[in-house]
């Protein structure tokens, strides 16, 4: 299988040649000024379709003004100082910090000054799919009402799922050949990017949501689950299916078997999994190829996961 993802470097002296790479990469007008006879950049990227990550080091300040981009553009500087204007205001951001570039609608420019910065860059319908309201009541665009991160803690977590995202997922090739696992971390990414910087995204239950979390609902969404596990389905996907909201289907499954639709499907894919195990061949298939085909990135929380709902490792069930 090919894998979805994507490496490449990028490293020069040449203005002409960097204006035109952060172009073309990022899909967005700029213009550029700064940088020493001596200046360079050196840019890696990993990107693996619905979002990239990427680090970007460079030697002298360099002054960009930003086109609007289609994606949201989150950064972490580790070393770099970045000062920061959009819509107006203007922010100084120090190594460590977390911060949106700006919001898909806007332009930005930016004065980076010498050192590095992480990229992330996040599909907007992956933010979509995770906040989606309803088929028939779907909200507006999401908006995002502030460049910075709610607290210093959600600034640790954004910290944490990008560096698990590309420990875990990204320099696992069997894991990032996987079309389940690549689509998981996206929304992982964009689950937290919702929690983490304060948006309009978030919608209350309904009075037609708690109608529709019923049993019939929930047998919908099951049978849903059960024929496409082995696709990368998401929790908007489950609800289209039940032909009910988001929040209805998350309610049923809370109100009825007390987990949420994503776990439930985890817990489909362990016994696909376990399946697999059972009728795989120990000289030709590894306990790691198989979590992944199901969606699995971690080899420690899956055994885990799977010793604790059969009793025994999953390397003595290949084994057995």
């Amino acid at each position: 299988m090919t894998s979805p993802v994507q490496t490449r470097g990028f490293d020069s002296r040449d203005p002409s040649a960097i204006h035109h790479f952060l172009a073309r990469t990022y899909d967005t007008d700029l213009r550029m000024r700064g940088g020493d006879d001596g200046y360079r950049l050196v840019h890696q990227r990993v990107d693996a379709g619905p979002f990239a990550l990427a680090t970007t080091a460079q030697t002298a300040y360099l002054d960009i003004e930003v086109g609007t981009i289609d994606g949201l553009v989150i950064c972490r500087t580790r070393t770099a100082r970045v000062d920061r204007t959009c819509d107006g205001m203007a922010h100084r951001l120090a190594p460590g910090d977390v911060f949106l570039a700006t919001t898909p609608d806007l332009p930005h420019t930016v004065r980076w000054h010498p050192g590095e910065v992480e990229i992330c860059v996040l599909d907007l319908a992956v933010l979509a799919q995770v906040a989606t309201a309803a088929p028939s009541r779907r909200p507006g665009q999401i908006r995002f009402t502030d460049l910075g991160p709610a607290t210093a803690a959600l600034a640790r977590q954004w910290r944490n799922t990008t560096s698990y995202v590309g420990d875990v997922v990204l320099n696992n090739p069997i894991a990032s050949a996987q079309p389940l696992v690549i689509g998981n971390a996206a929304r992982m990414l964009a689950a937290s990017a919702l929690t983490v910087f304060p948006n309009t995204a978030v919608t209350d239950p309904t009075i037609e949501d708690r109608r529709d979390a019923s049993t019939v609902t929930l047998r919908r969404a099951i049978a849903f689950m059960d024929e496409h596990a082995d696709r990368d389905i998401t929790a908007a996907d489950i609800a289209d299916a039940a032909a009910v909201s988001l929040r209805a289907v998350q309610l049923a499954f809370r109100r009825h078997l007390d987990t949420t639709p994503m776990a439930y499907l985890r817990r489909v894919r362990l016994d696909r999994a376990h399946h697999d195990l059972l009728r795989a061949d120990p000289r030709w298939d590894t306990v790691s190829a198989i979590a992944s085909r199901w969606g699995f990135v971690s080899h420690s929380r899956f055994t885990a996961r799977y010793h604790a709902s059969y009793g025994v490792p999953p390397r003595e069930t290949l084994n057995a």
